[in-house]
């Protein structure tokens, strides 16, 4: 599909008010994408899990104005408290996608928007709040057309997602989710996020992600920044070559569940990730001494247990730990005995491999 499919012809009915609602998961991207193009487009194709209790909630109350609106008309409630310092941001989205959801300044829309996890944690709000959000005006534009396939409306709630925040495009489906335009993957798209095309081994099809909390404050640098300094970095070429590659290499992994090769390539992009913010200009750092205090308690833990424990890391210090569900048991222990130490006040999330958003 190209962007101009997503652009309505003409609305078959008229919709005076009502109300939807949308649970949307975060994910977390095991080949990370870092750097990106004019109109949210990534520099490089990536693949995430869908995680499962990590999720925004988001209803949409609409009521149509008397006249066209020369501006947009909401209002925006975080967990039932307002917050105009959330709106420029959407104000940003809805200007960006005006164009495909031509009803915008039609109505005025009640917001309201709550998460299953603590705010600026380290895990993806903005791709779960987004994606809420999209699928609620997607919800909304279903009922104003004589028709709409499911598989259109998934489509275009994960194009428009993606123009709010990038990965946001990542968690409309699930459980496995591509991104990006990838010479070996068919169907691949800088638009929308896909279901990923190739077989995936049951082990990890119940894959655990626990994700501990090492600080729960305001990222010193946002990764709207963070990714406008890829332009020009000396190493991002070479970056974007081994995010291609090791997409590459997934595939042969997902299919045959080898879990020492996962964990090879999920760490290597994680610690890449970093990397890259260590290196650019200006140059910052994201992780906190414990979080590096936890990776190396992982790798200890691997040479004497033997299991299959690994880590990856979003942009911030915090800490999501990946294993196999048969390993549940003793990794519970591991973190109770010897992670939790590391967590801000003891703060750690246990969620798991999820399968989407959900209409409520």
């Amino acid at each position: 599909m190209i962007e101009n499919d997503f652009i309505p012809s003409s609305y078959a009915h008229d919709k005076e008010q009502g109300r939807v609602q949308w649970k949307a998961p975060s994910n977390i991207a095991l080949v990370k994408y870092w750097g990106k193009k004019q109109n949210q487009i990534p520099a490089n194709a990536s693949v995430s899990f869908t995680l499962d209790k990590c999720r925004t909630i988001t209803s949409v109350e609409f009521t149509k104005l008397d006249k066209v609106d020369k501006e947009f008309s909401f209002d925006l409630l975080f967990e039932g408290q307002k917050r105009e310092d959330f709106k420029p941001k959407i104000e940003t989205f809805f200007k960006r996608i005006e164009r495909y959801i031509p009803f915008l300044k039609n109505y005025h829309f009640s917001i309201n928007t709550s998460n299953t996890f603590p705010h600026s944690s380290g895990i993806a709000s903005s791709a779960s709040s987004m994606a809420a959000l999209s699928l609620c005006l997607m919800d909304i534009e279903k009922q104003m057309v004589s028709e709409m396939n499911p598989d259109f409306f998934y489509k275009k709630a994960s194009f428009l997602a993606r123009l709010g925040s990038g990965s946001a495009c990542r968690s409309v489906k699930g459980s496995l989710v591509q991104w990006g335009e990838h010479d070996k993957i068919v169907g691949s798209t800088n638009l929308y996020g896909i279901p990923y095309p190739f077989p995936v081994n049951d082990v990890f099809k119940s894959y655990q992600d626990t994700i501990l909390l090492v600080h729960k404050g305001q990222k010193s640098v946002s990764s709207t920044l963070g990714h406008d300094l890829m332009h020009g970095h000396p190493f991002s070429e070479k970056r974007f070559k081994q995010a291609h590659d090791n997409l590459i290499r997934l595939r042969s992994i997902f299919a045959e569940g080898n879990l020492d090769d996962f964990m090879e390539v999920v760490e290597s992009e994680a610690l890449t990730l970093h990397a890259m913010m260590m290196t650019s200009i200006p140059y910052f750092i994201l992780m906190k001494p414990n979080t590096l205090s936890i990776i190396e308690k992982i790798w200890e833990y691997r040479r004497t247990g033997k299991k299959h424990l690994c880590f990856t890391l979003d942009a911030g210090a915090n800490v999501h730990l990946l294993y196999p569900n048969n390993e549940k048991k003793e990794v519970e222990k591991f973190i109770k005995e010897e992670l939790i130490a590391y967590c801000e006040n003891g703060q750690y999330i246990c969620d798991q491999i999820g399968f989407g958003a959900k209409k409520m």
